[in-house]
């Protein structure tokens, strides 16, 4: 199929961009990488009126450290971020985790942002936003709002974000001095969206596990000083609390193994990196 008739606007500001955004509501898509949107305009399941291309608009692809956090602006491609040489010391799960992003070549033109907004709840970047307890920040017109991640993802491909705004930039918390990360996934085949993916931190006495792949959106669980003994028993307990269900890649009961065992490399990883 192709996609239904639409208008197109390249924008040379995000200022640009809002504008139409906010006026057009609905009918306005963004269009960065295209990764995603693409595939759904040829099989007509977006027929947005105009798209908007915010590739041009020079504040779209920055990164910067304000606040505390890495702001990644909402034209920056998942391969130039990953090719950051300093990306592992200001963002260690980042580094651990853009490598399973899809492939290099989806890679070379998806956007981090762009990941975010598409929200599948299988997709690496919504799980480290989470477990990174990272904010997003929308735009409506001249107007910022900041939302965060946790409260972001309402479901599969269900976002916070209304139609006549547009997703700014987000921001990753730099993580305290000492923190250990661990990411591991399983997929179908490299480069395919997990069936199960998990990232952990360890700050001290707090661990932390976030899921993807199982729930509509990111699952995170907090422990304050989980002991090697009870570890089993408390991802025994999260997995069961999940809403696993089969479907043509997996099994709950496949899911569920899956939570006990890649949470446990994780955790093991993340220890290992803190110690």
């Amino acid at each position: 199929m192709k996609p239904a008739p639409f208008d197109y606007i390249r924008c040379d500001s995000l200022d640009e961009a809002a504008s139409v955004i906010a006026e057009t509501g609905d009918g306005a898509r963004v269009i960065a990488g295209g990764q995603s949107l693409m595939a759904m305009l040829n099989m007509r399941l977006a027929r947005p009126r105009v798209l908007v291309d915010v590739m041009a608009a020079p504040q779209a692809r920055t990164v910067e450290t304000r606040d505390g956090a890495l702001r990644i602006g909402a034209g920056v491609r998942q391969a130039a971020l990953l090719a950051r040489p300093d990306l592992a010391s200001l963002n260690p799960l980042l580094a651990k985790l853009l490598p399973w992003v899809g492939h290099p070549q989806t890679r070379a033109r998806g956007t981090i942002c762009g990941s975010a907004a598409h929200a599948d709840p299988s997709a690496e970047i919504p799980l480290a936003l989470c477990a990174l307890d990272g904010t997003v920040i929308l735009r409506r017109g001249r107007k910022m709002r900041r939302v965060a991640a946790r409260e972001f993802f309402l479901g599969m491909m269900l976002t916070e974000k209304a139609d006549d705004e547009l997703i700014e930039a987000v921001d990753f918390p730099f993580l305290p001095a000492g923190t250990g990360t661990g990411f591991v996934e399983v997929g179908r085949r490299k480069g395919d969206f997990a069936i199960v993916a998990c990232a952990a931190t360890v700050t001290g006495k707090r661990t932390r596990l976030a899921i993807g792949g199982v729930n509509d959106t990111p699952i995170v669980q907090d422990w304050d000083a989980l002991s090697a003994d009870d570890e089993a028993d408390a991802l025994n307990a999260l997995a069961w609390s999940l809403d696993a269900r089969d479907d043509l890649h997996a099994t709950a009961r496949y899911r569920r193994d899956l939570v006990r065992r890649l949470g446990t490399q994780a955790l093991k990883e993340a220890r290992t990196c803190a110690s």
